[in-house]
Formats: structure tokens, C-alpha cells, sequence
């Protein structure tokens, strides 16, 4: 959204309208349109396939799983995208989104540096939240929708769902869809505030939306330098695929 594909251009931010109370609620409306879409997308998914594909018991396998997962990131990106198209209101551009041009060298080395900064700034913000609000369970296991990866297969179904098709479809709807509408209307940190904060919250953990908070704040940051989500895809996908090592490979 800022600056030219392959640049950085965090000290050139773009120029948004004068705060007014009208944006700010359409900003905040427009955050819970991501988030009634995204409800509804799983409760519609879930509804067709233990009806018309399968069992609630079989989509707790890695391949329904799986595709449960890929549909309703499919379902929801139609209709947060799509929808207001059609009814002319809030039309998207490539560039909006975050997808003009092609991945560069720069995105590619701002995804390991992000991650570095995102896993000190994350360590340090838990350790304190624990201090401050101790009855948060910081130890509590993020259910990712995956706990029968029993043999090589499940694995890599499991690995194409949770490092590759998550990151490219939750960069896709928050750091650049929401994001890109939003900073069209209000300046960058309540822009990066409502953003993170919807997708912290919409993780349904204390211990999980704040770190995904803290990752989100670095997403959005590495989108401002670049002008484009390539960056924050690959940083997605490095912080899942060690997440997913951890869980699935180190402990096996």
C-alpha cells in the first residue's frame, strides 16, 4: 500500500484524511464485517460437511480437517471481498490488498528479521503480561485443529494446511485486506491496533491473542516499509512451520 513494491518507505507514510468519527466507525465496521464473515464462513463449512460429507467425528481427521480449513478460508475471503464489490462499496484493487507486483529480495530478508524482532518483542510482552495478570494461563495449548498427525501423510497435510494455506489466507484478509481499507482512512497505529487486535481476539485465547497481537503489530509494520503483504506471508509461514516442527516432529 505504501511506497514502491520493493522499497522501503516506513519514513514516507501515505497521506489519510483528517480523523473524523465517520471514518473511525467505518474502520470499526469494517473490522467486524471481517469478523462476522470469517463466524460465519466456519459455522456454514461446518454445517455442510457433517451434514453432506462427513461425520463431526471424521472432520477431526487431518484430511477433513484440512479441507473444513481450506474452504472456510476460501468462503471467507469471497464474502469479505466480494460482497461489498458487487454492492459497489468498498471495491479492492491489487494494490490494496497488497499484492501488486511480485516478491523481492527485500520481502524475502524482512521476513527472518521481522520474525527475530517478533519473537524477542513477544517474549518480553508475555513475560510482563504474566506478571501483571497472573491468571492467565500462559501455558495453554493453542487448539490448531490438528491432533492426529499419525503418520508421514498426515503430516504433510497437516503442514500444507497450517504453514502454507493459513498464512497466505489470514495475510490475505487481515494485513491486507482490512488493512488496506483501513489506512485509506485513519493513520497508522489505530490502524495497526484494530487490525491486531480483531485477529488476537478472533485466535479465542488469552495466551494466543496476545501473542498473535504482538506478530500482527510486526505484520503490519513490514507491510508499511514494503507495500505489500509478501513480506508478512513468509514471516507467517516461518513462525508456523517452527510452531508445527515443535509440535508435530520434535515431540514425535
Amino acid at each position: 500500500m505504501t511506497g514502491k513494491q520493493g522499497k522501503l518507505s516506513f519514513f514516507n507514510l501515505p497521506k489519510v484524511p483528517k480523523f473524523t468519527f465517520k471514518n473511525l466507525a467505518i474502520c470499526i465496521l469494517m473490522a467486524c464485517w471481517v469478523g462476522i464473515c470469517i463466524f460465519a464462513s466456519q459455522l456454514i463449512v461446518y454445517y455442510i460437511m457433517v451434514n453432506f460429507v462427513t461425520s463431526a467425528e471424521m472432520l477431526e481427521m487431518p484430511l477433513f480437517s484440512a479441507i473444513y480449513s481450506a474452504v472456510m478460508y476460501i468462503l471467507s475471503l469471497l464474502l469479505i471481498v466480494l460482497v461489498p464489490y458487487i454492492f459497489r462499496k468498498w471495491q479492492t484493487s491489487r494494490e490494496e490488498i497488497g499484492l501488486s507486483g511480485a516478491p523481492t529480495w527485500t520481502d524475502i530478508g524482512l521476513a527472518p528479521a521481522g520474525l527475530i524482532v517478533y519473537f524477542l518483542l513477544a517474549a518480553i510482552i508475555m513475560m510482563l503480561v504474566q506478571v501483571i495478570f497472573p491468571w492467565i494461563d500462559m501455558e495453554q495449548a493453542q487448539d490448531v485443529g490438528f491432533d492426529n498427525l499419525t503418520n508421514n501423510i498426515d503430516l504433510l497435510i497437516g503442514f500444507v494446511s497450517l504453514v502454507i494455506i493459513a498464512p497466505i489466507a489470514e495475510e490475505l484478509i487481515f494485513r491486507g485486506w482490512l488493512y488496506g481499507k483501513l489506512r485509506t482512512r485513519i493513520n497508522l497505529p489505530l490502524a495497526i491496533f484494530i487490525v491486531s487486535l480483531l485477529f488476537g481476539l478472533l485466535h479465542g485465547q488469552w495466551n494466543v491473542g496476545i501473542n498473535v497481537f504482538i506478530m500482527s503489530i510486526i505484520l503490519c509494520l513490514q507491510r508499511e516499509l514494503t507495500g505489500t503483504i509478501y513480506s508478512g506471508i513468509l514471516l507467517h509461514m516461518l513462525k508456523n512451520g517452527i510452531a508445527f516442527y515443535l509440535l508435530y516432529i520434535a515431540i514425535g
